[in-house]
């Protein structure tokens, strides 16, 4: 049996205020195409289908449009989906009775009984091969809030929560087991983040309050043939091993992967056990531009970006640019001159990224009695702030502008 992994799609993202759904359209129809090329039996979409809790009629359209297509192109798919924690459980598994007759499962959130126990059966789903025969069994456990896991009892030591998670996937994994015949295999799923795991800076919301939230790879145990894990957009192994995976997302979600190469995961099952993982990476629809790759004076930016040879393309298709500027003080003009030097270039400028030198202070004032705290107005305060900040007086423009600040929140008041 042949698996795609995937997860983070995260439709209706934007990339600072610029629409991307251009960018998910073009995965989506790439994922089709991949699913038929690859054969594929099943298709694991392990969280963060959508950037928000209330994602736009568009960005519905877009994952059921992709589903349709998927059963149209490749009728033996099947489709289990969990929810991660920028989905919204309820609107994920709304529509889940229309699409389970279209292959697809959906599991949004944990349910439990009237005695208040979970529904463990309902987070476990059979894997057909295209005969109707059961091959393996899948967690589709959703991502987790301290609400959803059971209590351990007892007097333990350790977060309640993390310990509630572990017992939860120790609860499903010994279902499957009991369910499982000979050679069928265990593939869990989860939307987590797992101890020792590499994050993606500026695109990912820490998901649990507070700082417990790794959790322990032991959790899965060996009759766990795979785990399909979502929530680092980076792609990688948990604790080195081959069959713990985060596949990352397919779109890179901020800047700072400007040059990591994004990626779905095949997974051929041999029985009860993983035979092989390849990674299969995922073509690139629009490009980011880091313009200078370091941080540069601004004479050597602004030179950068007007030597910029771009070829002509749509304006959905142009790439993304952050300009990365040193700059040895406030410059107030930064935006409007890189505005003009990228005048007429087919480019998106998205993001200015500004990186002060750092200056040796000037050695502090003397200590002052309260009577002459009292007596210092804003503009005094704003003056030793800056002159302790960069080593020098404050610019005439810097205090006009000041002023005119205050001025403006004081008649505001009025």
């Amino acid at each position: 049996m042949r698996l795609l992994h995937t997860s983070d799609w995260h439709l209706g993202q934007t990339l600072h205020n610029f629409d991307r759904s251009y960018e998910h359209q073009c995965f989506l129809d790439w994922l089709v195409e991949t699913i038929v090329a690859e054969q594929a039996d099943v298709l694991l979409v392990a969280g963060d289908v959508f950037d928000n809790a209330n994602p736009s009629a568009q960005s519905q359209r877009q994952l059921y449009r992709f589903l349709q297509q998927a059963r149209e192109r490749a009728p033996w798919l099947q489709v289990v989906v969990i929810a991660g924690n920028h989905d919204s459980p309820g609107r994920l598994e709304a529509p889940a009775p229309l699409l389970q007759a279209h292959g697809a499962t959906v599991v949004g959130h944990v349910v439990r009984g009237e005695d208040g126990e979970i529904d463990l059966a309902r987070l476990l789903v059979p894997l057909a091969n295209r005969a109707g025969q059961v091959q393996a069994w899948c967690l589709a456990i959703p991502f987790l809030r301290p609400g959803d896991v059971p209590r351990v009892e007892g007097e333990s030591e350790g977060d309640p929560y993390l310990q509630g998670v572990a017992l939860l996937y120790r609860q499903a994994i010994e279902l499957a087991r009991a369910r499982c015949a000979g050679g069928q295999a265990i593939v869990a799923m989860g939307h987590c983040h797992m101890v020792d795991g590499q994050s993606s800076l500026d695109s990912e919301r820490r998901i649990v309050i507070g700082g417990t939230e790794a959790l322990p790879a032991t959790m899965f145990g060996a009759s766990v043939a795979y785990a399909a894990l979502g929530h680092l957009h980076l792609a990688q192994r948990v604790g080195l091993q081959e069959h713990l995976r985060y596949c990352g997302s397919p779109l890179p979600l901020s800047f700072s992967e400007v040059n990591y190469q994004h990626q779905v995961l095949r997974i051929d099952l041999d029985g009860s056990a993983v035979r092989e993982v390849t990674p299969i990476r995922v073509p690139r629809a629009v490009e980011l531009l880091r313009v200078p790759p370091a941080p540069a004076p601004l004479a050597e930016v602004l030179a950068a970006l007007e030597a910029l040879e771009l070829p002509e393309l749509p304006a959905h298709a142009q790439p993304y640019l952050e300009v990365r500027v040193l700059l040895d003080g406030p410059e107030p003009g930064l935006r409007a001159q890189i505005e003009a030097a990228i005048a007429g270039k087919p480019v998106r400028l998205a993001k200015i990224e500004p990186t002060r030198k750092v200056a040796t202070a000037a050695p502090l004032d003397d200590a002052m009695t309260l009577d002459q705290l009292a007596q210092l107005k804003p503009d005094d305060i704003f003056r030793r702030l800056y002159r302790q900040r960069y080593g020098e007086e404050a610019p005439a423009g810097q205090l006009a502008a000041f002023t005119e600040l205050m001025l403006a929140g004081a008649t505001e008041a009025a």
